[in-house]
């Protein structure tokens, strides 16, 4: 639907219609463009999301959808790739007026082209990182932007960070925003240095093979200018396989590997948890610490870390000077919306503390390797898990992972699974209670409750058991659905008790 026509270089004062503009993605380049002196618009549900306070403090109220919406002073229209305009008024009334449309992903590529931009990927870990990388560039002296697939503490609550050296109105001179697989979406950005955490199959409706799904990363890194930079974990099997076959396409790209099997500045030592601290040590920069659970997030640390020292050099900057700033921005980090999100501490009805949190993990992987965060981070508190899985496509193509991937939590509880638009079911090859079937194979504690308000109910009678542990327990609404609603009714009425107890 793309119409010719391409993002000045100064966009102060140009009105951009943002058509879906409550999306996590929408919202944040809105963030972006505003800052830099556009002028926004845009339409959406009346249904109110998280995103709707970002909007408001930018002075923002969404609009119906609605022809009208497209006046003559609107010059460009970014819009949702759940839209388009056989269905959406303001779409068919843009297209109409013959106005340059961009899908987010293609604006998010123009807004790459206007700076020196990093693009941040990978199958887990790129929000998480991506938050890092912004978390510690608000420490540094660079003119900087950053834009997070989720609301990251750490950017005061918003999913974009601007350094406080940006001047209104003005460009920074990096750009570093997480960037999609999905549909080689990624593709439409132009980076000079990229971080690559992870290669693993993922979106089976559109990589059918593991192959697939390689091949589009090793596509990505191959957009890299002569010169330019792939930060890669070296302790990931898929992210070393693209490094591998990029180099033998683009020999003249930098190759920076980061992880405990990486030689050189970014070999990372793994050291102990204490004190609701993570310890580790890179080569380059010594003993660092982390408030977030999970090695896999030290491993992301490590990755910005890389990413922001190597920004400092192209500024002729010495990382040493910089040191304190880059470990008190580490210290600050304490995540982001949905990823490990401490949601509320309360007590059980039998008086013992509980936890509860809430965390986006969807693939076996991320399931697995958050779980044994948790475990090491919260070894005193027994670990409820309350799972929902995110597509029947990506669930019967990894049944088998997803059923060996909970073995950190003392008991687990699975939901029916949560579908997607853009994929068909024959409603009978997988199901939630085929999964929880196989989950049972690998784990004692297992059971099936498809609504909300079910798996609400086995985990209040969970937690009305006494924990055996001597810190309490830990509730974890998992996955990439709505099931963070099992937390809320649970929460409710533990409230709820403990106010009719007074």
């Amino acid at each position: 639907m793309n119409l010719s026509g391409v993002f000045p270089k100064d966009i102060s004062g140009i009105h951009f219609h943002f058509v879906g503009i409550k999306g996590t993605g929408m919202a944040a380049l809105v963030e972006i463009l505003h800052a830099r002196g556009a002028v926004i618009t845009g339409s959406d549900v009346e249904e109110r999301f998280y995103t709707d306070e970002i909007l408001e403090k930018l002075g923002i109220k969404a609009l119906p959808f609605s022809e009208a919406n497209i006046t003559d002073s609107v010059q460009f229209v970014i819009y949702s790739s759940a839209y388009n305009s056989k269905t959406n008024p303001d779409l068919a009334a843009a297209e109409k007026k013959g106005l340059p449309l961009f899908l987010y992903s293609e604006a998010l590529g123009e807004v790459s082209r206007l700076a020196y931009s990093c693009g941040i990927c990978g199958v887990h870990g790129k929000t998480t990182t991506t938050g890092l990388t912004g978390t510690i560039l608000k420490e540094l002296p660079l003119s900087s932007q950053v834009l997070a697939g989720s609301i990251i503490t750490s950017f005061g609550s918003s999913c974009v960070m601007n350094s406080p050296s940006i001047k209104a109105g003005t460009l920074p001179d990096f750009f570093a925003a997480e960037t999609c697989e999905y549909q080689k979406h990624f593709m439409s950005f132009s980076p000079k240095k990229i971080i690559l955490t992870s290669v693993e199959s993922d979106h089976q409706d559109f990589y059918p093979t593991y192959n697939d799904i390689l091949l589009a990363f090793v596509d990505y890194i191959c957009l890299l200018p002569e010169g330019g930079t792939l930060i890669y974990c070296a302790d990931d099997k898929g992210a070393c396989e693209a490094k591998e076959l990029s180099e033998k396409k683009r020999p003249d790209i930098k190759f920076i590997p980061y992880g405990v099997k990486a030689e050189g500045d970014y070999h990372l030592t793994l050291k102990d948890v204490k004190a609701g601290e993570q310890n580790f040590s890179l080569e380059l920069t010594g003993d660092l610490s982390l408030r977030v659970p999970g090695e896999h997030n030290v491993r992301n640390a490590a990755a910005a870390c890389a990413l922001c020292i190597e920004l400092l050099k192209e500024k002729g900057l010495s990382y040493k000077d910089y040191l304190p700033s880059i470990k008190k921005a580490l210290l600050n980090f304490s995540g982001g919306k949905r990823r490990s999100e401490v949601i509320a501490k309360t007590k059980t009805p039998s008086g013992e503390d509980v936890i509860f949190i809430d965390d986006y993990a969807h693939h076996p992987t991320a399931i697995k390797t958050t779980l044994k965060g948790y475990r090491d981070f919260y070894s005193g508190h027994k670990i409820i898990v309350d799972f929902m899985s995110h597509t029947y496509t990506r669930t019967a193509a990894l049944l088998k992972e997803f059923a060996s991937s909970f073995e950190s939590a003392d008991c687990v509880i699975i939901n029916k699974i949560y579908g997607s638009a853009r994929e068909t079911y024959d409603g009978k090859s997988v199901t939630g209670e085929i999964l929880s079937k196989e989950v049972q194979k690998f784990h004692s504690s297992v059971i099936y409750a498809g609504e909300f308000d079910k798996a609400a109910e086995e985990g209040l009678k969970l937690l009305s058991e006494k924990s055996g542990f001597p810190d309490g327990y830990l509730f974890v609404t998992m996955g990439a659905g709505d099931n963070w609603k099992v937390g809320k009714l649970i929460l409710e009425k533990l409230n709820k008790s403990e106010r009719g107890a007074q």
